[in-house]
């Protein structure tokens, strides 16, 4: 392997309360030593002067289950290591039935690190849940899902389910109670989907208020559980129909659960600044791209769109996890508050165990370097809302197991200048 010096850029590492301009030296496959001035006369030396160097990124939530899951699954590698990240977790991509292809054809074949949140359903996550009846309560197995997380703990870090208005006028909360068992006897994080993505059924079993999910859903939760898409525009999450946050919301967070901001397509810039303005702060950040939201050619013979058509691209908004993070600063956070999201914060809540999140020497020298540039750009979400930008982080490229990648993936959004 080589040795290779990044010379003279911003050095954050957030897991060592670090952030100061200086090196990163790697050799033999492991972070050295991290400081000012250092030297190696073997060394590949890297200039990152005016660069962020950050630990690889971590996104807590990705659909790349490629093939399998038809056109929802994206390659890991074009959202991972060619888009500046390192590792992706996988959410409800794969179930107890087909972890063993997910293990073999993903996790093994992939340059990035990929882990799973376990489907609490025996389908997965097939055509991006296109099929609503086969997340009913019948198609769980929680003894046979947890036998799967158990017997496969390196590469299951959670189970993914949903809290949807569609779902819980089909089935009420039997799904969610049988998901919650899962997770609990796992000893994983639940990691849950607020919002609608299914659709409405015209004859619905239950008379659901979208404003009353968030309470039903939050008793069957323990400490370290995840809550997605508190920016959503969908009923059923943080923001009620009356445009406040869910009082709910404030008590989450003192009941010890995280959250994801989880960003796809249903991303609203009004929800999230009702959300930050209400003190509420997502503690990671996931992209939630997949093949209905992000410009990849669909593979022959899947669905043409998607019955949430908030999830199609259209020729519409495209992001990614850096993006993503361009979009919180855009709102106010600092950067201090947006690289723990992506780095020290999404490991813990994954409980990542290998050096991931984290540029301590003796890690694993997973890096992210990026630019970080002043201007003004413009930003939208798929309501059609439009922020200013004046900081612009954008991938350059990433050390992961030992190779450098760099940031050439045709899916990366391209900023417009304001």
């Amino acid at each position: 392997m080589k040795t290779i010096l990044l010379r003279g850029g911003r050095v954050m590492d957030p897991a060592a309360a670090l952030d100061q301009v200086g090196d990163v030296l790697v050799r033999d496959g492991r972070i050295v030593a991290v400081g000012p001035e250092l030297s190696d006369p073997q060394a590949e030396v890297i200039d990152c002067a005016g660069q962020l160097v950050l630990p690889g990124l971590i996104d807590t939530h990705a659909h790349v289950y490629q093939h399998v899951t038809g056109r929802f699954g994206l390659n890991p590698d074009l959202c991972g290591v060619h888009s500046g990240v390192t590792t992706l977790i996988d959410q409800g991509g794969a179930s107890c039935m087909t972890l063993p292809g997910f293990r073999n054809y993903i996790a093994r074949s992939s340059q990035t690190k990929v882990y799973a949140f376990l489907s609490a359903y025996l389908v997965g996550g097939l055509e991006g849940h296109f099929y609503p009846e086969l997340y009913r309560p019948e198609c769980q197995d929680v003894d046979a899902t947890v036998k799967a997380a158990r017997a496969n703990a390196d590469l299951v870090k959670g189970v993914k389910a949903h809290a949807e208005l569609g779902g819980f006028a089909r089935w009420g909360v039997d799904v969610m109670r049988a998901s919650a068992r899962i997770a609990e006897q796992a000893d994983l994080p639940l990691y849950i989907h607020f919002g609608q993505l299914w659709p409405m059924p015209q004859q619905a079993t239950h008379k659901v208020d979208a404003d009353t999910i968030l309470t039903q859903v939050l008793d069957l939760l323990k400490p370290g559980d995840v809550l997605a898409h508190p920016f959503s525009r969908h009923p059923g999450g943080f923001v009620n129909d009356d445009g406040r946050v869910h009082p709910l919301a404030f008590e989450a967070a003192a009941r010890g659960l995280k959250i994801d901001v989880g960003h796809g397509s249903h991303f609203s810039f009004k929800a999230a600044r009702i959300v930050l303005d209400a003190g509420i702060v997502p503690d990671t950040l996931g992209a939630d791209m997949h093949g209905y939201n992000t410009p990849v050619p669909a593979p022959a013979g899947t669905p043409d769109e998607h019955p949430d058509q908030d999830h199609m691209f259209l020729g519409r908004t495209r992001f990614s996890l850096v993006s993503a993070m361009t979009s919180m600063l855009a709102l106010g956070l600092s950067l201090e508050q947006v690289v723990p999201m992506v780095t020290w914060h999404a490991a813990r809540m994954a409980a990542l165990d290998d050096g991931a999140g984290t540029l301590r020497p003796g890690a694993a020298p997973d890096i992210t370097v990026r630019a970080d540039e002043r201007g003004r750009w413009v930003l939208r979400d798929n309501e059609g809302t439009q922020v200013v930008a004046q900081r612009l982080l954008q991938p350059l490229f990433c050390l992961r197991g030992g190779a450098r990648f760099d940031a050439s993936a045709p899916i990366l959004p391209v900023a417009q200048a304001a």
